[in-house]
């Protein structure tokens, strides 16, 4: 017998380990389906909320935030390319790559999951940034990324335009960081449970079963 487990994502569009949380998430949810209905929830975290239009020259950033080694992390990029690649996703390496601002993502985001199509419109935003290099925060990126989703482009259109769920982001980000969240990915099983970082499906898979033997032992 499986029991409903809620999986809380708390991750940010521009984030490479996210992508690779949320992959290796969904494989380890994949093969624990004797165990678990999982529901994903994606919420909202800002890596750099202040990032103007336009986003910023990727190294310029990280040296500006990390110190003036920052820009030689080759090593990191290239794991985490490999990581991606492994679970079946593209990361590509550009020169000139930039990291842009991703609050209408996060608006366009909750829409989508009020709308049953979370998961494949924050895949398609992976996509767009790491694969194609566009910038999450565009509109016309956003729209694309929505109807390729399987969203209604008009509808996903009205959201960017309105500033619709711009409060419930900002309010959403905030219970977070009041709840001690300062990285991400971070994965909050059934509100309990805290996963930090991004795993590898089997570490994922290892947790999930521990956590599901753990309540049955509870309710038994």
């Amino acid at each position: 017998m499986t029991r409903t487990m809620t999986f809380d994502v708390i991750s940010d569009v521009v984030c490479p380990w996210c992508v690779i949380g949320l992959l290796g998430l969904e494989r380890a949810l994949g093969a624990t389906g004797d165990v678990v209905t999982p529901v994903i929830r994606l919420q909202p975290f800002e890596l750099n909320p202040h990032m103007p239009p336009g986003g910023q020259d990727i190294a310029e950033h990280l040296r500006e935030k990390y110190g003036a080694q920052a820009g030689g992390g080759g090593e990191v990029r290239e794991r985490i390319r490999s990581l991606a690649a492994a679970l079946g996703f593209e990361m590509a390496q550009r020169p000139g790559a930039r990291i842009y601002n991703t609050f209408d993502a996060h608006r366009l985001i909750d829409w989508a999951q009020r709308e049953g199509r979370g998961l494949p419109l924050a895949h398609a935003l992976f996509r767009a940034y790491f694969t194609d290099g566009r910038d999450p925060g565009d509109p016309a990126v956003l729209i694309e990324a929505a109807r390729s989703a399987g969203l209604d482009e008009a509808a996903a259109r009205g959201v960017i335009e309105s500033g619709a769920y711009a409060a419930e982001v900002r309010t959403s980000e905030e219970e977070w960081r009041r709840g001690g969240i300062t990285s991400v990915p971070t994965i909050i099983v059934d509100g309990r449970y805290v996963i930090q970082g991004a795993q590898e499906p089997a570490a994922y898979e290892r947790a999930i079963r521990r956590i599901a033997a753990e309540n049955a032992e509870t309710v038994g």
